[in-house]
């Protein structure tokens, strides 16, 4: 059976730039980022507290002499979402702009004045939208499970898909396109854990990874990640790690939880799981002795 993802969403990212850039910011984002601008700083910090962009967009033009304190708070206050100044023309006041936005935090600067420009800008978000954490969870996938049958990666591959994450068991299979309660039993048979904590733990590696950013509470975190609220949220982590929502902040970011899904869920099972076909029917181990005669 083959898995069909319907195509996912174009990653936001979230801009303060002139207006006059407004229209080139759009067309080099198609088929690659969604824009979504802003007037104001303020509104850019309130928007980035609700939803976690791929990445920020600031012209270097903007005035900042009244908007800096606001600027170094963003920085400041999420520091694991992406800051790019876009330099689209240059005067006498560009330097003084650019070092200002340094001062303010933003390391990344764009040359966009030409299409070149307008290139890296795009193979940034594209690699930006992936994240950090999902491309160090794949990457310890590959790892901890080579040899595995295809369809055995691509349920956990689909575990830490940045842009199309499932909330439940029901979604997930929906997406790898088996029905859950052949999903369950094909993982109850193999005696593995149930997918269900699997995506538990997968979800915690990701709020984990969020609230390494200090301007997020755990109630936009909660939000984010689609809990239906902050309790629901102190509950799923009080039920799958034994703490509060606060002390799992406290002693857990995204590598740390990616290492206790690896300590706890992959290596205990490498084995099964190498002998695992989630969506296509049995293990390969069960195949192979029923054609033995």
């Amino acid at each position: 059976m083959t898995a069909r993802f319907a195509p996912p969403p174009s990653p936001a990212v979230f801009t303060w730039v002139d207006p006059g850039d407004r229209p080139r910011v759009d067309a080099a984002g198609s088929g690659v980022y969604r824009a979504v601008h802003h007037d104001s700083v303020d509104a850019l910090h309130h928007q980035v507290r609700r939803t976690a962009p791929a990445a920020v967009f600031m012209s270097v033009g903007r005035p900042l002499s009244d908007h800096a304190p606001g600027v170094a708070r963003l920085v400041r206050e999420f520091p694991r979402v992406p800051m790019v100044a876009l330099l689209s023309r240059v005067d006498q006041a560009t330097p003084h702009a650019v070092l200002n936005l340094g001062n303010c935090g933003i390391r990344n600067l764009v040359d966009v004045r030409d299409s070149s420009g307008w290139h890296r800008l795009r193979e940034f978000v594209a690699q930006e939208a992936v994240g950090e954490i999902d491309r160090l969870a794949l990457a310890m996938l590959r790892e901890e499970l080579d040899g595995a049958p295809d369809d055995c990666w691509r349920f956990f591959e689909a575990l830490f898909h940045a842009r199309r994450p499932s909330t439940t068991v029901r979604a997930l299979s929906q997406a790898l396109n088996v029905l859950p309660s052949t999903l369950m039993s094909r993982f109850f048979r193999a005696q593995l854990p149930a997918p269900k904590r699997y995506l538990a733990w997968a979800r915690l590696v990701r709020a984990a990874r969020l609230l390494e950013n200090p301007g997020l509470s755990l109630a936009d975190a909660s939000n984010q990640l689609e809990y239906s609220s902050s309790q629901s949220f102190g509950r799923h982590v009080k039920t799958v790690l034994g703490v509060t929502a606060g002390q799992f902040r406290r002693a857990h970011d995204g590598r740390a939880m990616l290492e206790r899904f690896r300590d706890e869920l992959l290596r205990p099972h490498r084995d099964k799981l190498l002998d695992l076909r989630p969506l296509s029917g049995y293990p390969l181990g069960r195949r192979k002795r029923a054609t033995v005669h």
